[in-house]
């Protein structure tokens, strides 16, 4: 009897310790989502100077988001059934399988493989395996090009070596002749620039760390050659799309930097688009991006020059000068946004008792769902 006593006492300590740990994995987690809600409404609702984007929004949440694990983390260093809980949350939840990536399988063995009991050799009756995922950090390698030159030993004896002359692989085409780097080294760094938003004074850091220094001005080099080389793949895509029946086109703010004036000015970029795929196209879906300093009528008739066909736009009048009859090649159809139109009726509707708003809504969402049971044929 005084066993179960003592058995019955244990079990009732270990329920009150896992009560306490839910109600403070709990109170931390309310903390978090607290905080979260108070950044979403100073974005959404507070004052104009105190809203923030959405850029900004993100930035603040990781921070939170990383506090909170910090918070978890020493958690788990005080509480051994805290620690073991969570590693089996984290194991439930993964649900990738990363069979797309090499692996690299380490093989831990015991130190001995005789049995302590009776000396016996031991055998293999099953494994524990566990996946991670790890990053190997990017290296510099030297790559160094040997061209032997090769001579016929019976031409150099009767002295015909002059006929037969030297004989040596011609040297691979380079991107920068006479330079430093390979082109998978200029892509890494075209891609870092504009795809990941690294400035090239920071890249020029990140080699220094490996003892490479190469100055922002060889980079802004090699780029700018790589923009040279890959213009006429880019003007090659551009038409092919202005070959298409119909494309979509939009422009974009986008700052520029405005040496001497100490700010930036605003640019824009113009991008025209097709993708007929929910139409049963087997055409690709394609992109192309196209700077300009602002956003008028010349930019897009100059955009668009030589394309005839159906233009989706959102409604800018600019694009009305494309449909003129005595434009260049023929007058493009042009084909706005319904949901740029249903819009208008959509603040009419919310803004209080607007029959006709109301009926164009009901009309609208008619023409979507005809669409929707055409998309993919």
């Amino acid at each position: 009897m005084i066993h179960a006593a003592r058995e019955a006492h244990a079990a009732a300590i270990a329920e009150r310790n896992a009560i306490a740990v839910e109600r403070d994995q709990l109170a931390v987690r309310t903390t978090k989502l607290e905080q979260i809600v108070a950044e979403m409404r100073r974005a959404l609702y507070g004052r104009r100077s105190e809203r923030i984007d959405d850029n900004q929004l993100a930035l603040a949440l990781e921070a939170l988001e990383t506090e909170h694990a910090k918070t978890e983390a020493e958690a788990e260093k005080t509480n051994p059934a805290l620690k073991t809980e969570r590693t089996r949350q984290r194991r439930k939840s993964r649900s990738e399988t990363l069979d797309h990536l090499p692996h690299e399988e380490h093989v831990i063995e015991p130190e001995s493989k005789v049995c302590p009991c009776c000396g016996g050799d031991l055998h293999k009756i099953g494994e524990d395996v566990s996946k991670r995922l790890d990053k190997v950090p990017a290296k510099l390698v030297v790559v160094v090009t040997r061209r032997p030159k090769l001579a016929c030993r019976s031409c150099e004896r009767t002295g015909a070596d002059e006929v037969a002359g030297i004989i040596q692989a011609p040297a691979p085409a380079r991107l920068i002749e006479g330079g430093l780097p390979t082109e998978r080294l200029v892509a890494d760094v075209v891609v870092s620039k504009f795809a990941d938003h690294l400035p090239l004074y920071r890249q020029s850091q990140i080699l220094a760390r490996s003892g490479v220094k190469i100055e922002r001005s060889t980079l802004a080099s090699w780029v700018g050659t790589a923009a040279a080389e890959l213009a006429p793949l880019h003007n090659h895509l551009v038409g092919k799309l202005k070959a298409s029946p119909k494309l979509f086109c939009d422009e974009t703010r986008c700052p520029v930097l405005d040496p001497g004036r100490g700010q930036t000015k605003t640019g824009f970029m113009w991008a025209i688009a097709r993708d007929d795929r929910p139409w049963g196209s087997a055409d690709p879906p394609a992109v192309a991006y196209t700077y300009a300093p602002g956003r008028g009528g010349k930019h897009a008739v100059k955009l668009l020059a030589g394309f005839s066909g159906v233009l989706q736009v959102d409604g800018y009048a600019v694009y009305n000068q494309l449909a003129r009859p005595t434009r260049a090649g023929g007058a493009v159809t042009l084909a706005f946004c319904w949901s740029h139109l249903r819009r208008k009726f959509y603040e009419l509707y919310v803004g209080g008792n607007q029959p006709i708003a109301t009926e164009a809504l009901a009309r609208i969402k008619l023409l979507y769902d005809i669409e929707a049971q055409a998309r993919g044929s």
